[in-house]
């Protein structure tokens, strides 16, 4: 059965309001879209959202109590809380630098998290 669904497209500064007519995960038609980035996103929406995720997590022996942290990719957004939650618990030992794995293979999705500074 055919539904329609209204998505803000995030791929661009542009912020584009996507009506999407899909039946279940296929997407049949989007209207709204001034890019071709548009339709991609609706799809990838609607079969396996993603986003970036930052936050911090604790550090041992460094300059700073908190290190901010950054996935690799958009993580599946479904399980997020779930990484948060791991996350929380987690410390690094300094000295740590940027972009230096923090998590590998976080949740076993291959998507590591990395540090987003250095901090000694």
């Amino acid at each position: 059965m055919e539904q329609t669904d209204t998505l803000i497209c995030i791929t661009c500064p542009m912020g584009c309001s996507l009506a999407v007519v899909h039946e279940g995960q296929t997407v049949i038609q989007v209207t709204g879209n001034h890019c071709n980035r548009g339709p991609r996103y609706a799809q990838a929406e609607l079969s396996d959202p993603r986003r970036m995720v930052a936050t911090t997590v604790k550090v041992r022996g460094g300059s700073k109590r908190l290190l901010p942290v950054y996935t690799a990719a958009p993580f599946p957004k479904s399980r997020i809380f779930e990484l948060l939650a791991v996350l929380r618990n987690l410390e690094v030992e300094a000295p740590v630098r940027a972009d230096q794995v923090v998590l590998a293979n976080a949740l076993g999705t291959g998507i590591d998290v990395l540090a987003s500074r250095d901090l000694s």
